[in-house]
């Protein structure tokens, strides 16, 4: 990708994005709407995630809330990975301090085959929040997301979150047919939600594989990268960037980045700049300051800022942010002070 020159009628985001020129690196942070902040706390008190998440004006404010308190260069539209499986009607909850658990986990053909799909006419509320977002950032732009089909599936095999994903693992080997149209399943769930959020004002995606990290190279091209692939080739008309992430996968990324990849997310685990050369600097590069170094002194956080800050300057384009979520006791006003920070060292 070659740098074309400075286009300001672009958002940052998306100019660092399709790797133009830029005259700061732009930064946000996964999880930067959620229970690090007080008035998010506030407004979620004794509200269901679920719920939370399909109220637009509740999702409006809480997407907003870190832009105002942070001057974050992206919002990140709030939601959850399995808000589109229960709008398709997967019988499923949000359980405070678990996390997505699903009442009968589908582990066969019959349960795979019954499966229902998502159309679009099922969450208006979602392009609602999106619009009503989209008006209310006054220019910032909103990246839209969704939940990968290996992590769908992880968390509808399971039955919930899983450390060793051995029931999915099982499936995945064992009946790869079956496997195969449970992904291509969950993949189309995935495109339209994407679709959705774009044809309602995102301006970029991020398609998150939370859990992929758990598998090999090997597994993921043959089991999960075609389908990841069809999720970003379904949205690919529609011209926005979309950025591909997930946790623990150093040894992934150039298959992630293969399959349709516009950014590619690297977490805390890779230095950007040996990323690049994995990826041969093809991509512009998300990331990836450790969540953790939030609760470190000033100092030693300030200098890992600047160096990733610096390793990142060997890719086509950098977007920084965290190798993972904000944790929910991080202070905010460090957060605030990254942002500072990443704007005052990288200005060109």
């Amino acid at each position: 990708m070659t740098s074309q020159g400075p286009d300001t009628e672009l958002p940052l985001l998306i100019r660092a994005a399709r790797g133009l020129e830029v005259e700061r690196t732009p930064v946000w942070f996964m999880r930067q709407a959620g229970r690090s902040l007080p008035e998010y706390r506030a407004l979620r008190e004794g509200i269901p995630m679920l719920q939370a998440c399909r109220t637009p004006d509740l999702v409006t404010e809480i997407t907003v809330q870190p832009v105002r308190r942070h001057g974050v260069d992206a919002a990140i539209f709030f939601s959850d990975i399995v808000v589109p499986l229960a709008a398709a009607g997967v019988d499923l909850d949000i359980v405070p301090g678990v996390g997505p658990v699903v009442a009968s986990p589908i582990r066969d053909r019959a349960a795979v085959e019954a499966l229902p799909s998502l159309t679009a006419d099922q969450v208006p509320d979602i392009a609602q929040a999106v619009r009503q977002t989209v008006a209310e950032l006054d220019g910032v732009p909103l990246i839209g997301f969704a939940g990968a089909p290996f992590t769908l599936a992880s968390y509808l095999v399971e039955g919930g979150p899983s450390r060793n994903h051995e029931h999915t693992k099982a499936l995945m080997h064992g009946d790869p047919q079956t496997w195969d149209l449970l992904c291509s399943k969950l993949a189309a769930i995935a495109t339209t939600y994407l679709r959705v959020q774009i044809e309602a004002g995102a301006r970029a995606v991020q398609l998150f594989d939370s859990w992929v990290g758990a598998l090999s190279r090997e597994d993921y091209v043959r089991y999960v990268q075609p389908h990841s692939a069809a999720v970003l080739a379904g949205v690919a008309d529609l011209g926005v960037p979309r950025i591909h992430f997930g946790v623990g996968t150093g040894e992934l990324l150039t298959v992630m980045g293969e399959a349709g990849a516009d950014v590619v997310g690297v977490d805390f685990r890779v230095p950007l700049d040996e990323a690049n050369a994995r990826l041969s600097g093809r991509y512009p590069l998300q990331g990836n300051l450790d969540p953790a170094l939030l609760f470190a002194p000033w100092e030693p956080l300030e200098r890992s800022i600047d160096a990733i800050l610096d390793a990142g300057r060997a890719a086509p384009g950098h977007i920084f942010n965290l190798g993972h979520g904000v944790l929910p006791d991080t202070d905010p006003d460090v957060i605030t002070r990254v942002v500072q920070r990443v704007h005052s060292r990288s200005a060109r």
